[in-house]
């Protein structure tokens, strides 16, 4: 039997495990993501490889800590043609990144992590493909002035599973992959540890 920590301070990522019966420590990272962020943009990296590699130090840095638990890491952002989107520090930032989403198509792309002993034992990567309406710019204020400042800057923009599906004309893929957790897979591979 295992322990399951979660690297995240996630609420939503926390309410996942739970759902499928997977109870866990919260236990947050607290890597500086947009440090790493910027020195893997200047190596070119793609948003899938930002998003992994995020995962993983997530996940290794806190299990480097404990050596019984298996620690789950994970990491999610938005690739518009290649272009990181990363989560709003502010409401202005926020409607920005809702107008160049406007209209528009986009991946997002949620990795995971699993470490033992400050190292990755297993990881996977899962994207949806979300098309948002075309909106006004009163549309998207609106929109804004629902949402409260902590699932704001923690939801990449929008939350699929209240108001945020209003904003898409079409979406394609798991849900929890979207809310940040491919849950599927992730039971998958705790069902086979050993």
């Amino acid at each position: 039997m295992f322990n399951l920590i979660l690297a995240s301070k996630s609420k939503v990522r926390k309410e996942i495990l739970n759902k499928n019966n997977l109870s866990c420590v919260v236990k947050p990272s607290n890597v500086d993501e947009d440090t790493i962020k910027r020195s893997l943009l200047k190596n070119s990296a793609s948003p899938e490889i930002i998003s992994k590699n995020l995962a993983e130090l997530k996940a290794n840095k806190v299990s480097t800590n404990d050596n019984i638990n298996l620690v789950l890491g994970a990491d999610s952002v938005i690739d518009l043609n290649g272009e990181l989107i990363s989560k709003p520090s502010n409401r202005d930032e926020a409607l920005n990144i809702l107008k160049k989403l406007n209209g528009k198509k986009h991946n997002l792309i949620s990795s995971v992590c699993i470490s033992k002993n400050g190292s990755m034992l297993w990881n996977y990567t899962d994207k949806a493909v979300l098309t948002m309406k075309d909106m006004t710019e009163k549309e998207l204020k609106n929109y804004l002035s629902k949402i409260s400042d902590t699932a704001l800057y923690s939801y990449n923009v929008y939350q699929i599973e209240g108001e945020g599906r209003n904003l898409f004309s079409h979406i394609e893929g798991d849900e929890n992959t979207i809310m940040g957790l491919p849950i599927k897979k992730i039971k998958e591979y705790l069902n086979n540890f050993k």
